[in-house]
């Protein structure tokens, strides 16, 4: 069968981008379609040798796309992270690099029509009912096919999209704190480390590098040592956070789990020396079941909003006071493997956050037919 496909690069990702309509003839149910993309992807070897994924956790994702044009939002999307060397395919997270990708593609794609200046797609992810915004530039109404915006990570330039996440939170558990705790213990492989867990952007959890034993002087080390510890981790805050059951096996993509330290000088994933002066944490994070190069943005996100917490891990890492103005945005400057990336923290009049905004770059890399396995073989 034949399945047409939209390959993007958004931000520090690469996803697959499908129209439903496309998808519907091959998948006419939501249940179809993880067995569709799976077959796609090739997931089930490790090396995604027989189809379209990219093998690692930043390059085997994808989206599909209903234009929902009398809705409240532009457009519906279902993130799909594809399992490598699993046939699984993941529905429950979100993908804000590939969110940024979707509002390039909808207006290169006629879904909205562009606007003389900028352009605002709002899209609302399926699983979480999440709306997000992301901004084209389209001067005079023209449909941009390049640009030169670049983002930490990736030395290739794209069209510049700004993308922001609107509040409220807690999309995925009921809440931003959903065990309704600023810090909790998690119990990890006979230690106890204390942990914030909040949903915003995605759910996650985070944890003190210095408690979990995690050097950030250097991102350049594959943390294997330290991988039983955070997946552990991971397992832990997913019951605490109620995303799923005790006898439910535990998730790859969801909580996201990174550890925080203090502002200081650090090696990047490049080799690059990144001076302490320059951001406000260090933030590394675990993507499936390998440090994440860069950091993704619904990550971003969630640090962003436990920065804006009073005493939480990643406030205390941050060292600086939770508290912003309203309508005079906060600017959090997030150090990663891959160098710095900014968040704009919004606040409303009660002080609570509302929006956090993202600048990255995305850009169109090809239109294909992909020849997906018979019907026979997806159900393998």
């Amino acid at each position: 069968m034949v399945l047409r496909g939209h390959w993007y690069r958004g931000g520090t990702s690469k996803c697959w981008l499908f129209d439903a309509k496309d998808v519907t003839l091959h998948a006419p149910t939501r249940e179809d379609i993880p067995a569709l993309l799976s077959a796609a992807f090739g997931a089930a070897d490790a090396r995604q040798l027989d189809g379209v994924g990219g093998g690692t956790s930043t390059t085997s994702k994808a989206a599909v796309i209903w234009a929902t044009p009398d809705a409240d939002a532009d457009l519906d999307y279902l993130f799909a992270q594809v399992g490598i060397g699993d046939p699984t395919v993941e529905l429950g997270s979100n993908c804000g690099n590939c969110a940024t990708a979707i509002a390039l593609f909808a207006v290169q794609a006629g879904v909205i029509a562009a606007q003389d200046g900028m352009t605002k797609v709002r899209m609302r992810h399926v699983t979480s009912g999440a709306v997000l915004t992301g901004t084209v530039p389209t001067p005079g109404g023209r449909i941009p096919k390049s640009g030169l915006a670049r983002v930490p990570g990736s030395s290739a330039a794209g069209v510049p999209v700004n993308l922001s996440f609107h509040g409220p939170w807690g999309k995925s558990t009921g809440a931003l704190l959903p065990t309704g705790n600023t810090v909790d213990q998690l119990e990890v492989n006979g230690r106890t480390l204390s942990a914030t867990l909040v949903d915003a952007g995605a759910p996650a959890v985070f944890l003190s590098a210095d408690e979990a034993g995690v050097g950030l002087s250097s991102m350049i080390d594959d943390l294997a040592g330290h991988l039983p510890d955070l997946i552990a981790a991971r397992a832990s805050a997913g019951l605490m956070m109620g995303l799923r059951k005790p006898e439910d096996p535990p998730q790859n993509a969801v909580p996201k789990v990174g550890v925080v330290a203090p502002a200081g000088d650090y090696i990047a994933a490049d080799g690059t020396t990144i001076s302490a002066d320059s951001h406000d944490v260090r933030v590394r994070m675990l993507s499936m079941l390998a440090p994440h190069p860069a950091i993704g943005l619904t990550s971003a996100v969630a640090v962003a909003l436990a920065a804006s917490l009073q005493s939480s891990v990643v406030a205390s890492a941050a060292g600086q006071s939770p508290s912003t103005s309203a309508g005079s945005p906060r600017v959090l400057r997030i150090g990663t493997p891959a160098g710095v990336i900014t968040a704009d923290i919004i606040s409303d009049n009660t002080g609570t956050v509302s929006e956090v905004a993202l600048h990255r770059a995305a850009r169109h890399i090809a239109t294909a037919d992909i020849d997906v396995a018979p019907a026979t073989e997806l159900s393998a």
